[in-house]
């Protein structure tokens, strides 16, 4: 079991700026100092073309990966697993490809996901995970408690849906102490983007991870694009990005 979770939590290596050469122009105003925050850039729309932007803005960046594939057990049986195989037919024998979904997150507003798929496990996970920081987004969080803005900004302020293919999962404000009722995979999702109260809902199919996860990702995406009103951030304690008081 302790395997397997060291399989699922990778860790990070540290981020060598020194040694990082930019190639954009982006790149180079993050390496100089120029841009300090990323919600700098994610505020107008800029597109992040290396990874190591995101190492250098976030550095206490945690990685995780979900279960989408499924190995073979004994009697038909078999366990959810981090990687799917997939195999082609070939005259010189089987050929093999894995698959595997990674998602990133710093526990305070950030998150990211991604998939990568190469003949071997490890190119694969590299490659997912390079993707993910590519596509990180910035999630607003607020009060799920129906008292107003009082306590603690660790939910969701209004409902979202989202879905991929024919997966559908539908998140709800929560209050304080209700907790993540959500699927074990969406659950590891909310927890790398730091909010920790939500009912869910899900519709359809919902066994292929891979469209979940993805479902998922689309709704936390729209709690950005949602214009919110200068009384309601007051009153839901509405927040996008890092806490104020976090680091």
């Amino acid at each position: 079991m302790s395997e397997r979770r060291n399989q699922q939590n990778i860790v990070k290596k540290e981020f060598n700026k020194d040694a990082w050469k930019p190639k954009t122009e982006l790149g180079k105003k993050v390496k100089s100092g120029e841009i300090k925050d990323l919600k700098e850039i994610l505020d107008v729309g800029g597109n992040i073309l290396e990874a190591e932007i995101v190492d250098c803005l976030l550095p206490n960046l945690e990685i995780a990966m979900i279960d989408i594939g499924q190995s073979k057990g004994k009697f038909g049986g078999g366990k959810r697993t981090i990687w799917r195989q997939t195999q082609k037919k070939t005259k010189e024998g089987n050929k093999p490809k894995f698959a595997t979904m990674v998602i990133i997150g710093n526990r305070d507003g950030f998150i990211g996901i991604g998939k990568g798929k190469s003949k071997e496990t490890m190119p694969a996970r590299e490659k997912a995970t390079r993707q993910a920081k590519l596509n990180v987004q910035m999630i607003v969080r607020g009060n799920g408690s129906w008292e107003g803005g009082k306590g603690q900004t660790n939910s969701i302020p209004f409902k979202v849906f989202g879905k991929c293919g024919s997966s559908e999962i539908r998140l709800m404000p929560a209050p304080e102490g209700v907790g993540l009722c959500v699927e074990k995979e969406c659950k590891k999702m909310l927890e790398l983007a730091g909010i920790q109260n939500v009912y869910s809902k899900t519709n359809s199919q919902t066994k292929s991870k891979i469209n979940l996860m993805m479902a998922c990702f689309n709704a936390l995406s729209k709690l950005s694009r949602v214009r919110v009103s200068k009384d309601y951030i007051k009153i839901g304690g509405v927040v996008e990005g890092r806490l104020q008081n976090g680091k």
